[in-house]
């Protein structure tokens, strides 16, 4: 399945859990994670891959940063389906 599919998929299922996810297309950071989602205070951050995806340099880094300013990031390969750097 293209990550385009997956990304559809899981923007879905969050919004039917309560999030509101906005698709990152072109931000002025190269490396963002492509779904930021926001529900009852929470932010989080996904970056989808397809199951035998790999993260850039610049996305391990990027998510790095995000991590360490307290925001949790995840890294699916489908609807709550996590892998860690």
């Amino acid at each position: 399945m293209l990550e385009s599919k997956i990304q559809t998929k899981i923007k879905k299922k969050l919004e039917a859990d309560g999030w509101i996810v906005i698709k990152l297309i072109r931000t002025s950071k190269n490396g963002i994670p492509d779904l930021l989602a926001h529900r009852n205070g929470e932010t989080i951050y996904i970056e989808v891959k397809q199951p035998t995806g790999e993260l850039s340099p610049l996305q391990v880094e990027i998510i790095k940063q995000i991590r360490r300013q307290g925001i949790k990031v995840y890294i699916w390969t489908d609807y709550n389906k996590n892998f860690e750097l």
